[in-house]
């Protein structure tokens, strides 16, 4: 292995492992490497100016995990409180001291925006370009790995409203929240029913005047304490007790609760309904506005901590309305029933642009490769690219889950790298195995791009289980040199 090479202080010449992206996937995974594989060099290219990816990104009020943070935080890297959903500055503070204590930090080139990478079979190296102060520049590696996520930092998904440019007040979107915006005593309606939307109205609730949920169809949305319960029973055990109890106990509930609502989806509705009925007003409307046409699962379930949207709807602060928009006017929203709604701030938490790899242009011996030409090996190699990495969590569980499965992937190949004498690797998609969608999920902002998006297949290891349980004996365990890799 090589050490990191400067031709000028501000990026690596060369380096073993090139990572795109410093937030909670590229931390874990520069950590991961440099600590269980000495004599490694290792650089993280990160295209805007701080470190921390969504957690850094997102602003608006409100915001938090929607994962337990026992399963958020790394496995290796205890999660430091009992607090179950974390808020986003905690979360910050904890991947930038994770940065800190394993040395990421200073490897993290600020304001390098990768935009193309060429796999060279003859060097067996990665020329990866990128932009940094305002010119093109290029550096070389042996393993390449998008740690981006999978959406669009620049771009959030902004439907056009018929009569938008006529409201007179101020609308935003929650990827991009203004620090100047006063909404106090305001009416406030925020659009949309995911994550984002269920967050931000029990958040500005109280402070606003009023808080309007404007959503075209519901999502089940389930209450979760803010505190885990085990953690805080197990409080006076030490950490490396507590901490795998409570993570355990949680990947458990999860894994459960996922392929009871899979195999029993009517048992699961009225589970839910029931659990929302006990926490909403009485006379509320629970099927209007709290049962979606979709089963549990199929879209990814919303979790609130300590019910704090139904305590903001119980107490008057906030309310929920179904319906479609015909038009903005001047002072709200008109509604296809005909009401009205008056608004002097709308919120508009549509969702989410995908982005997949962070847009880089790959490219093998000269051949541009094409995504959704490519098969998906483990959910984390594509089939035909040599030497080259990804970290996509799972849409049913914590992302990091996946995250550390990645990670521990990357370094038991680069200890097979060493141990044979090899220096590349690549997935070879057998002509024999079925396509099917990347995601078998139908959330909107997967839908949207699923063309654009690599393949997997019907059977392992080209088939995502979503499974953490699977993953953790197929990536974790099984052989490296499965007899479907092949090594140069």
């Amino acid at each position: 292995m090589s050490t990191p090479e400067s031709p000028d202080a501000t990026a690596p010449e060369h380096v073993d492992v090139l990572v795109v992206g410093a937030g909670l996937s590229g931390i874990g995974a520069a950590a991961q490497v440099l600590s269980r594989v000495p004599g490694t060099s290792v650089a993280v290219l990160e295209g805007r100016s701080v470190s921390g990816g969504t957690w850094d990104l997102f602003r608006y009020p409100g915001i938090r995990s929607d994962s337990d943070m026992f399963t958020f935080g790394y496995h290796w890297r205890p999660w430091p409180s009992d607090t179950a959903l974390a808020d986003g500055p905690l979360i910050l503070d904890y991947l930038r001291t994770v940065a800190e204590e394993y040395d990421v930090e200073q490897r993290i080139r600020y304001d390098h925006r990768v935009s193309a990478a060429s796999w060279d079979s003859s060097t067996h190296r990665w020329t990866v370009t990128y932009e940094h102060e305002d010119r093109e520049q290029q550096t070389t590696c042996g393993l390449l790995w998008a740690a981006s996520g999978y959406y669009d930092y620049d771009e959030g998904h902004a439907p056009e409203f018929p009569g938008a440019q006529d409201f007179r007040g101020r609308l935003v979107h929650p990827q991009f929240w203004p620090e100047d915006l006063d909404y106090t005593g305001k009416k406030v309606v925020v659009i949309g029913s995911g994550a984002t939307a269920i967050t931000l109205v029990p958040a500005m609730a109280g402070t606003a005047g009023h808080v309007t949920m404007l959503q075209r169809s519901p999502s089940y949305v389930l209450t979760r304490p803010g505190t885990d319960p085990v953690a805080a029973r197990l409080s006076r055990l030490p950490a490396r007790i507590k901490h795998p109890i409570t993570r355990w106990k949680n990947i458990m509930e999860a894994v459960i609760s996922y392929q009871l609502f899979q195999r029993k989806p009517e048992w699961g509705k009225k589970l839910i309904r029931d659990q929302t009925v006990k926490q909403l007003p009485d006379g509320f409307d629970v099927d209007t506005h709290f049962r979606p046409a979709y089963n549990p699962w199929d879209q990814r379930l919303c979790f609130v901590p300590d019910g704090d949207l139904f305590r903001a709807l119980r107490r008057g602060e906030a309310s929920v309305v179904t319906d479609t928009i015909e038009t903005f006017t001047e002072t709200g929203i008109r509604l296809s029933s005909g009401a009205e709604l008056e608004a002097d701030v709308v919120i508009t938490a549509t969702g989410l642009k995908l982005k997949a790899f962070g847009g880089i242009r790959l490219s093998v011996d000269g051949t541009e490769m094409k995504l959704h030409e490519t098969m998906a090996y483990k959910s984390l190699m594509l089939s035909g690219i040599p030497n080259f990495l990804y970290t996509i969590g799972y849409t049913n569980a914590s992302w990091t889950l996946k995250a550390d499965l990645v990670a521990d992937f990357a370094v038991r190949m680069l200890e097979h790298l060493r141990e044979h004498g090899h220096r590349s690797f690549v997935a070879e998609k057998d002509p024999t195995v079925a396509e099917r969608p990347f995601m078998d999920f139908q959330s909107g902002y997967v839908v949207r791009a699923l063309d654009e998006l690599p393949r997997q297949g019907d059977r392992a290891p080209w088939m995502l289980k979503q499974n953490y349980l699977t993953d953790l004996r197929t990536i974790r365990r099984d052989p490296i040199d499965d007899g479907v890799l092949t090594f140069r």
